[in-house]
């Protein structure tokens, strides 16, 4: 894929860079009411973000989102978009203030250097 991004300038299209919710650390105590893993028919997705390995994982990226001044879904926002062969991170939102605060990615990616994101690569590895 390397050389359709070099060569002749396309860019993957990142959808749901916040994994359902998991990435903003909501799902840290379980399922809250109003989510929508909460729904009827969406057990297989409660299950997902919850998943305790991965709910801990995404734990390792808070202290280094606090360190910035940023929440978990602006960093991870930041993060998708930081990437160079990234032209494109759809985001959703099911409330207002998730979308006013998904665009406060923008000011993080102004602060987002190699050396953070290789903390945050690091903080995320298996």
């Amino acid at each position: 894929f390397a050389r359709l991004y070099s060569d002749i300038g396309l860019g993957t299209t990142i959808w749901s860079p916040l994994a359902s919710g998991l990435l903003t650390g909501k799902y840290r105590d379980g399922v809250p009411e109003d989510s929508r893993a909460a729904l009827p028919g969406y057990g297989w997705l409660a299950k997902r973000l919850t998943d305790q390995a991965e709910v801990d994982r995404v734990e390792r990226l808070r202290p280094i989102a606090e360190e910035i001044g940023c929440t978990m879904a602006q960093l991870a926002i930041a993060w998708c978009a930081s990437n160079p062969n990234v032209t494109t991170v759809i985001t959703g939102a099911s409330r207002a203030a998730q979308v006013v605060d998904n665009m406060g990615a923008l000011e993080v990616l102004e602060v987002f250097t190699p050396e953070l994101k290789q903390r945050v690569d690091a903080a995320i590895a298996k």
